[in-house]
């Protein structure tokens, strides 16, 4: 029986594709009239040919339950995500104001401080970062730049209104599932591109080489770039490998480099040590040089900060830039745009309650069962609470927590994240929860992907889309079209 997007639903708030009157949006057109003509099992074979692609091609991601590391085959779903190019123009706007901002205060803060003798940023919040580094402080990375790559979450509320859900600074990810979903997709779906205008996303690796080329200490053509990863049982080790291999670098670990006496930094080869321009780190602040950081760490590299505060080595993201990367500081930078930039902010957050706060603590402890609640510096959808969907009990527990700690908790209303049409039970197309996370790239210049990371809750009603967590993906497709919508 061919899908019928009328009988598509029901639809409880935005659609991506779809309308409130389950016709397709322009954007969609094309799409939904293919998918139509097919039927549930066509469908099913479908995903089945994108999950043997996935298995034949080694996508795959680490899932840590129960003390073991469960390897998995990544989801992605066959239908795509659709953004007309003249709305992604105003989104890139957004999110490149959003990093030129952030990598100001960055900057500020382990300098003069401006922005919180100016009353802009409150000094609390910076005694209570966790990720400060003040072994970071009146350092200037090269072109002034600490967050390199940034990865930031985006959703859409049910009347259709775009927000920041969160910036990702320290180690963002994901962005190596964007590529491979597209390839897989092209595979599977030929007659689909060359019908539809679909703006590319295959440049990402050579702009993410031009980029962490440009702050080599060492101006030339070759600049020795290195991919360090913790190893291959870190969930997000096929990225790093991935990375590696399509911008030609080399894939090393902590071993594998070690600092002179000139403090440089020199990679091990079968030939001899050969010298280290810059250092792509897949790995947190505090496992990155025991000397300076946890003296236990069997993953960094003893002296690299010594290195990095020389000169010698550049790193990206740079040490210290998770500072920025805090869900508390991430309520105060619409006024960090304001206060850098003199502009307003393209794309608005989500509304916030900072729970150190009294009268926000207040009104989250007496609306607990309401809002969604996150712990500053948690990520992949760990340790959040979603008060709709919680018990009594865990509503209990995060009162406690809450009172024990308020600097380290946020609130925000739920949102009825927007939706898009999704496979389910071997065939059915039902709506699911999305959000989407774009890479942005600031070196000399500011770039971003087109589209992103379109990550989809798979289990109906759930608003957690992280893969960690149970979701799925989808290709984010961006079309060109004359009025862009």
């Amino acid at each position: 029986m061919p899908i019928d997007f009328k009988l598509y639903g029901p639809l409880t708030g935005y659609d991506e594709l779809i309308t409130e009157h389950k016709n397709p949006r322009q954007v969609a057109r094309k799409l939904c009239h293919y998918f139509s003509g097919l039927g549930e099992e066509e469908l099913a074979e479908l995903k089945q040919a994108i999950d043997l692609a996935i298995k034949a091609m080694g996508i795959s991601f680490t899932v840590y339950s129960e003390g073991s590391n469960i390897d998995r085959t990544w989801p992605l779903d066959p239908i795509p995500r659709m953004i007309g190019a003249r709305e992604w123009e105003q989104t890139e706007r957004g999110l490149k104001q959003r990093l030129t901002a952030l990598n100001l205060f960055i900057d500020d803060l382990y300098h003069e401080q401006k922005v919180v003798k100016d009353g802009v940023f409150p000094k609390e919040v910076l005694a209570g970062s966790r990720n400060y580094r003040k072994q970071c402080e009146g350092i200037s990375p090269p072109l002034g730049v600490w967050a390199h790559i940034c990865g930031s979450d985006l959703v859409r509320d049910a009347d259709g209104t775009q927000y920041v859900l969160e910036d990702n600074l320290r180690v963002p990810s994901g962005v190596s599932y964007m590529l491979e979903n597209r390839h897989v997709m092209k595979r599977v779906f030929p007659e689909l591109f060359k019908d539809t205008d679909i703006l590319p996303v295959d440049d990402y690796t050579t702009q993410l080489y031009e980029m962490l080329a440009a702050i080599s200490p060492r101006p030339g053509d070759n600049p020795e770039v290195v991919v360090l990863t913790p190893g291959i049982y870190n969930s997000a080790y096929f990225e790093h490998s991935y990375l590696a291999q399509q911008m030609g670098a080399e894939l090393v670990q902590g071993s594998d480099l070690v600092v002179d006496d000139q403090n440089c930094v020199q990679m091990k080869t079968i030939y001899g040590l050969k010298r280290v321009d810059v250092i792509y780190r897949r790995i947190d602040d505090d496992f990155l040089d025991p000397e300076t950081f946890r003296k236990d760490s069997a993953l960094g590299v003893p002296g690299l900060m010594r290195a990095w505060r020389a000169g010698k080595v550049a790193i990206a993201n740079a040490p210290g830039a998770g500072v920025a990367d805090d869900k508390v500081v991430y309520a105060f930078v619409p006024d960090l745009i304001r206060y850098y930039l003199k502009e307003e902010p393209i794309i608005p957050n989500v509304p916030t309650y900072l729970c150190m706060r009294d009268e926000d603590r207040k009104y989250v402890l007496d609306h607990l069962a309401e809002l969604v609640v996150k712990p500053a510096n948690e990520s992949g959808g760990y340790g959040l609470l979603v008060g709709p969907k919680a018990t009594k009990k865990q509503l209990s527990q995060f009162a406690k927590l809450i009172r024990q700690d308020p600097r380290n908790y946020i609130a925000q209303p739920t949102l009825n994240i927007s939706t898009v049409p999704t496979v389910v039970d071997g065939g059915h197309v039902a709506p699911r929860h999305v959000d989407l996370r774009p890479f942005t790239l600031q070196g000399k210049r500011l770039y971003s992907t087109t589209g992103g990371l379109s990550r989809v809750a798979l289990r109906e009603g759930s608003l957690v889309v992280n893969s960690s967590q149970g979701g799925g993906s989808k290709d984010t497709w961006v079309i060109q079209s004359r009025r862009g919508k």
